[in-house]
């Protein structure tokens, strides 16, 4: 290996790719696909998203101005902290997930008077803890909306548990490799840091209610466009390359159009091949049911689009709606957003990292709700 030229096996890889992708998409196809693919994710997806951070940054440093953040901590530390090795405040990252995306943790993360409550690798493994309930509410309304009321809130317990074990082992691999974090500070406590006047002295008489609101708004929504911009790269990259690899062709002609959002379904296919073993673990009656976990590593609001299809077809039932609702907001796109959300907060090194740990975790969440429901099914049976 030392003797071959260094750019050699990086030239392999590409034109391995590449040659992959034109073989079975066609070349000016899977250009077009490629292009169009992150085009559509650029207008639709990270303008969504930035906008996004704009409103839960603001949010955010409202709730440290006026004291909620404080209240938080004092409130739910005695909760977190046994379960998650967490302060208190963690809470309101994992609220502002469950209710947008995995990116909106970046604004909260960033917030001084948010982060001061946490060692470093605390705060690296927010990441993990917040992420594990990204979407939340969308994933169980959706379900609910099909039919299905009581086994959203068993996927729901199993997004907590796969959330401990993903942000446990998270902390464990963070103090393995860099043993000094666990006493670090993220944000300095002798006063070192420059404040605007609002945090420095959030009674001052001088300033009114309304200036000290609109302050906080402004600046909180400054922040959120900054973090806005810096995670286009990993979601256009990232997502792009794994939709390319889990999607097909066009749904109504079996072709390849040069359309965005189609592929080669090479996850799909290996997933497919192992289905007997997510049969044992996640209780699916059919391999099919296998594309919603696979989808959710991209997106988890295409992996929903499923949902209906897999319905028609007569092959999902209450057991798999548990899971895909446990492991869904688990992993929701985490291939993209989870690298997108370190790089932003500066924490690029550990991205390899919480990609192991949010698919154990995820996998976790998945095989403790199929366990779950079968328990309070026989249960429920037993009684009647």
């Amino acid at each position: 290996m030392k003797r071959i030229p260094r750019g050699i096996p990086c030239l392999i890889v590409i034109i391995a790719l590449f040659g992959y992708l034109s073989s079975v998409m066609g070349f000016t196809n899977m250009l077009n696909t490629i292009m169009r693919t992150a085009h559509d994710l650029l207008l639709n997806t990270v303008f969504y998203l930035m906008a996004m951070c704009v409103l839960t940054g603001a949010l955010s440093r409202i709730f440290s101005v006026f004291g909620v953040v404080d209240l938080l901590q004092k409130m739910l530390k005695p909760v977190l902290r046994p379960m998650f090795n967490l302060p208190g405040v963690s809470s309101a990252g994992a609220l502002m997930t469950f209710l947008s995306d995995k990116p909106a943790i970046i604004s909260v993360a960033k917030n001084p008077k948010f982060a001061r409550y946490f060692k470093r690798y605390q705060h690296i493994s927010l990441v993990n803890f917040a992420g594990s309930y990204a979407m939340g509410l969308l994933v169980i309304i959706f379900m609910m909306g099909h039919g299905f009321y009581t086994e959203p809130l068993y996927g729901l317990v199993g997004a907590i548990i796969g959330s401990i074990i993903a942000t446990r082992l998270m902390q464990r691999l963070i103090l393995k490799e860099c043993p000094q974090y666990k006493d670090e500070d993220v944000v300095e406590k002798d006063g070192s840091e420059k404040k605007t006047p609002y945090e420095t002295h959030p009674d001052d008489p001088r300033q009114t209610l309304f200036v000290r609101v609109l302050d906080a708004l402004l600046d909180g929504g400054k922040s959120g466009v900054e973090v806005g911009l810096a995670i286009i790269p990993g979601v256009l990259i990232i997502s792009t390359l794994v939709m390319t690899l889990t999607f097909g062709p066009d749904t109504e002609t079996g072709t390849y159009t040069g359309e965005a959002y189609q592929g080669t379904e090479l996850l799909t296919f290996l997933a497919s091949k192992a289905g007997f073993v997510f049969q044992w673990l996640f209780g699916f009656n059919a391999s099919e049911l296998v594309a919603f976990p696979i989808t959710a590593l991209g997106t988890v609001g295409a992996a929903l689009g499923l949902i209906p299809e897999m319905m028609s077809k007569g092959i999902i039932d209450s057991n798999a709606i548990a899971v895909f609702t446990a492991m869904g907001m688990c992993w929701s796109g985490f291939l993209s957003a989870d690298a997108a959300t370190l790089d932003s907060l500066g924490y690029r090194h550990f991205i390899s990292r919480s990609f192991t740990c949010t698919f154990i975790g995820g996998i976790a969440a998945g095989i403790f709700t199929h366990w779950l429901y079968v328990l309070i099914t026989y249960l429920i049976e037993l009684i009647n």
